[in-house]
């Protein structure tokens, strides 16, 4: 332990422990823009500066340790000044134009330019020019970039994939896509997670809630919304709404008052990849001889992107099973229009989910099964929702609770635990249980899956089937680490589950941004509080699941299933 003085406070800590730790644990305020604790610490932005007696400089406060008798002052006249120097040299290069910014009342320097009372510069404004290209989901506005580096370290130590770069020289300095190439040309996953991370609007995910709008606003169009399992312990935070208000109902509620005519929920469909996946794992595992092993599962677009273009030799390790928002989008332009007499060509199907990934997804091939058209004609993120929320007026607290519309609305807890890292592993294991067995295992049975750890591994006894042996990974750095792991001898698998963000779907990309907050675990642990809320908590026991398979579907893996939920996973070479 040291002893120091911030602000005339006495104070003691451990050694090693850096200034801006040791102010924000005894309440004391350090202005910071740049820093992300064990990620970012490179004191880019100098917004941290504080005052050292003894040091004829400014230090960093995020990169500054404390010693044995350092006298510390964050908010001197002269650190005062120097700050409003260096915030006003940022904006010098910002476009401000806050108003039209996805980011207003939600960015750290616009805070940063509140708290530290900047209401005029002196300097001429001159921002960085780019264009803007809007065919990937992921959009950079370079003139909001305030040249931090938290995109580079997030994508390089979380991620692991390098897509971002410093380019230029001296003033010229600026980030962008690594080796001068667009950003489509890149092998870059569209997780996101550089979005939740970047303090401004520099990176967001493109915006399409005005196709949305107009669906909605044409009366010969059917329109029909999911709703994915992360996303209702998300969506309200933007509203600051309390659990008790922060329900799915309320959710339902305010789509049914934007003007969907179906709200629908995505865990209906979970239940239905557990039916195609389990059985595809069940088929594998039973004649093992005849696969490469281990199967993966395929419901994140992030990861089998990843797995495209990083380990394309795996490629046939995927299960073919579609994504729960892909398997939606048919049945509801095949099952659901023909029970309701729709022509699916006149509808439109949005998905709302926690992830940007899922925007690119929709275009893949092989997303057309129902009669040609898209299957899911609109993706919007988690964020996307709430900005439509208060664009239409609606206070989601005021409104009542409904329910998700029937037959694609029911769901089990196997299905809502699909938002959390361990969560499609832990249900798919429920039923491929069942599938040999003919008996149900202990819904709690595969806990060791849900550990929060980047990667978990287990094993588990089938009867009449034998070992399977599971892992789980979350975040694309744990993931390569683990196909080195495979690819070199050093572990065996039968089954693994990967979800590309850091906690899975909880943490994903599109989910809302809190400064200086990872919420997935957190959203996570309320999934699986839901789990063993629900009375049925096994895929295969979802009546309505199972009247879709006697009516029309007839059973997994069967000629239509295969059709209609099954996809082809080929390599597509970047140019």
């Amino acid at each position: 332990m040291v002893s120091f003085t911030i602000n005339g406070k006495q104070l003691r800590a451990p050694e090693g422990t850096t200034i801006l730790e040791a102010a924000e644990k005894n309440n004391i305020p350090i202005p910071h823009l740049c820093y992300l604790k064990d990620i970012n610490e490179i004191a880019a932005c100098r917004m941290c500066i504080v005052e050292v007696e003894g040091t004829e400089r400014y230090q960093p406060a995020c990169n500054t340790e404390v010693a044995e008798g350092m006298v510390i002052r964050t908010n001197s006249p002269g650190v005062r000044l120097a700050r409003k120097t260096n915030l006003r040299l940022i904006l010098s290069q910002h476009n401000s134009t806050c108003t039209t910014c996805v980011r207003s009342n939600n960015c750290e320097l616009q805070k940063l330019s509140y708290d530290l009372n900047i209401h005029y510069q002196p300097y001429n404004v001159k921002p960085e020019k780019s264009k803007i290209d809007l065919s990937v989901p992921i959009v950079r506005e370079a003139s909001k970039c305030i040249k931090c580096m938290r995109c580079i370290q997030v994508c390089d130590k979380i991620q692991g994939m390098h897509i971002w770069d410093l380019a230029g020289t001296g003033s010229r300095t600026t980030i962008d896509v690594s080796y001068s190439r667009r950003l489509k040309d890149t092998d870059c996953t569209f997780c996101g997670q550089c979005v939740t991370h970047c303090p401004t609007g520099a990176l967001t995910v493109r915006d399409d809630t005005v196709k949305v709008l107009y669906a909605l606003a044409d009366p010969e169009i059917t329109t029909v919304v999911q709703i994915a399992p992360a996303v209702r312990v998300a969506w309200a935070e933007s509203f600051g709404l309390s659990k008790r208000y922060a329900t799915a109902g309320r959710m339902v509620a305010g789509l049914k008052s934007l003007g969907f005519d179906y709200v629908f929920d995505t865990n209906f469909t979970a239940d239905l990849t557990i039916m195609e996946e389990g059985s595809e794992f069940v088929h594998r595992f039973t004649h093992k001889g005849k696969y490469r092993w281990p199967m993966f599962t395929s419901c994140c677009p992030g990861w089998v992107s990843f797995i495209k273009s990083q380990y394309p030799s795996y490629v046939d390790c995927l299960s073919t099973a579609k994504s729960p928002q892909q398997m939606f989008g048919p049945i509801a332009k095949t099952y659901f229009a023909e029970k309701m007499g729709i022509d699916p060509h006149k509808m439109f199907v949005v998905s709302v989910m926690p992830c940007s990934a899922k925007k690119a997804e929709r275009e893949l091939p092989g997303m057309d099964s129902a009669c040609g058209d898209p299957d899911v004609d609109v993706v919007l993120t988690t964020r996307e929702l709430c900005r439509l929320f208060r664009s239409d007026c609606i206070v989601p607290s005021e409104l009542g609770e409904m329910p998700f519309d029937s037959p694609l609305g029911s769901s089990t807890g196997a299905a809502v635990i699909f938002g959390a890292t361990g969560g499609v592993m832990d249900a798919a294991l429920r039923s491929a249980y069942y599938l040999v067995t003919g008996n149900n295992p202990d819904p709690d049975a595969f806990a060791a899956v849900r550990v929060n750890k980047p990667w978990k591994e287990a094993v588990f006894s089938i009867p009449k089937a034998g070992d399977v042996k599971v892992a789980v990974v979350s975040g694309l750095s744990n993931t390569r680490e683990l196909m080195e792991a495979i690819d070199n001898g050093e572990v065996d698998y039968d089954f693994v589950e990967v979800m590309a963000c850091p906690g899975g779907c909880a943490g994903g990309g599109g989910q809302p941004i809190h400064e200086g907050q990872e919420r997935a675990a957190d959203r996570g642990a309320m999934l699986w509080d839901l789990d063993k809320k629900c009375e049925i908590r096994y895929s295969h026991e979802n009546p309505e699941i199972q009247e879709l398979y006697h009516t029309y579907l007839k059973k997994p893996l069967g000629e239509k299933s295969h059709h209609l939920l099954h996809v082809e996973h080929k390599v597509e070479r970047k140019n």
